[in-house]
């Protein structure tokens, strides 16, 4: 049996039959100074603190519990736990009154979906409540939001990971061109001897041709590489104010023959005029130039590409959408990691620098795509006016 200490108020409590009026009335007042102060502690605390009977139903939460697990005042004594919050018991995978049983508190790092996407730490303790001589059993829940620290981590750990990955493709692409660059020269020193011939055999036609060839393919590779490098490199941003849509436009422009060719319409929505954002032009021509060329890749002849804007306060909004082949579900959660890839002879990192590039102008990218219909890349940018803080060591 446990062991209970009987306070001064107890005692009193086991004397209200002989309280007259007057000291009811006083302790009255006392019993709810004191509820006022606890509350105004508890309240107070930044880790959610919840009461829970082993049937679920919530007799006690605090602000902080309340805002986590989105509960309204009026849902304390009538709600359960397992209505206001089934992604925390599924988390727990356990029987809550089997755990109550045993007397043992339990700590969890568990992921929540409403009412916000937060990851909570949870700490649950059984303990026994006394009223009139009946020990009560409850346990209470201790909720830490740790939504802050896990983001910061992983994306530590995404940015340490990123940054490798840029050193060892960096490393690969400068070890290439050294062969390409000796290749060069040797065709060259072949090229100066056929000039000797001057055409005095008709065999040295066939060899220029076939000279002209290799050449053409090494600047084209050496091209392929100077590119990748300069895609992958982090480099200070040339921050200018600009409207994004115009540069979307210029990489359409580019691509127009290409978009021709296959028989892509182009179609432009506006929702009023558009803002300015700080960029970086070439940078964010990257970013449309990889999302555009996906969706060419993704579409049959004659699909269709329509571009949306639109705007808050805050952000602007650019929506690109293909009538392509879409992305299959399990492939959604891959789409930004290095090397990963569904094209035939496709790199697996344009997608991965496109994240980048955005993440280093405080900008966001979302996907959303169902098989045989299509895809939708959403692009948020942070308006000129919004103060924002360029996230330090990403690559």
């Amino acid at each position: 049996m446990p062991l209970h200490r009987t306070s001064p108020l107890d005692k009193v409590l086991g004397r209200l039959d002989d309280l007259d009026s007057v000291n009811l009335t006083i302790l009255v007042q006392r019993l709810a100074r004191e509820r006022r102060l606890l509350e105004t502690v508890f309240n107070a605390i930044k880790e959610g603190v919840l009461v829970v009977t082993p049937s679920g139903l919530i007799e006690y939460s605090n602000m902080a519990a309340q805002h986590l697990l989105g509960l309204k005042p009026e849902d304390i004594g009538k709600a359960t736990l397992w209505r206001m919050a089934p992604d925390l018991v599924r988390s727990l995978d356990i029987n809550i009154k089997d755990a109550l049983d045993t007397s043992s508190a339990i700590s969890r790092e568990i992921e929540l979906h409403y009412p916000e996407h937060r990851y909570i730490r949870l700490y649950l303790v059984p303990f026994d409540q006394r009223d009139t001589n009946v020990e009560i059993l409850r346990f209470s829940l201790i909720l830490a939001d740790i939504t802050e620290d896990k983001i910061s981590t992983e994306q530590q750990i995404e940015n340490e990971k990123l940054a490798s990955i840029f050193m060892l493709a960096a490393g690969v692409a400068h070890e290439l061109g050294n062969p390409l660059n000796s290749l060069t020269i040797h065709l060259q020193l072949i090229d100066s001897q056929l000039k000797k011939f001057n055409g005095a055999h008709h065999s040295t036609d066939k060899l220029r041709d076939s000279l002209d060839i290799c050449m053409s393919e090494v600047r084209r590779l050496d091209g392929i590489i100077q590119n990748f490098l300069e895609a992958i490199r982090p480099k200070p941003l040339d921050l200018k104010e600009l409207n994004p849509l115009t540069i979307l436009e210029e990489v359409l422009r580019v691509q127009k023959e290409e978009l021709k060719n296959l028989g892509i319409r182009v179609e432009v929505t506006l929702k009023g005029k558009t803002p300015t954002i700080m960029a970086d032009s070439n940078q964010l021509k990257q970013v449309f130039f990889n999302i555009v060329k996906n969706a060419m890749e993704a579409m049959r002849e004659g699909g269709r590409l329509k571009i949306r804007t639109h705007s808050d306060d805050t952000f602007v909004y650019l929506h690109i959408a293909d009538s392509g082949s879409g992305i299959p579900q399990e492939d959604l959660s891959h789409i930004f990691q290095p090397y990963f890839t569904t094209k035939p002879g496709g790199t697996g990192l344009g997608m991965m620098i496109v994240q980048r590039i955005l993440r280093d102008h405080g900008a966001k990218i979302g996907i959303d795509s169902r098989t045989d219909v299509g895809t939708v890349v959403t692009l948020e940018f942070p308006q000129k006016h919004r103060q924002y803080r360029l996230l330090e060591g990403s690559t």
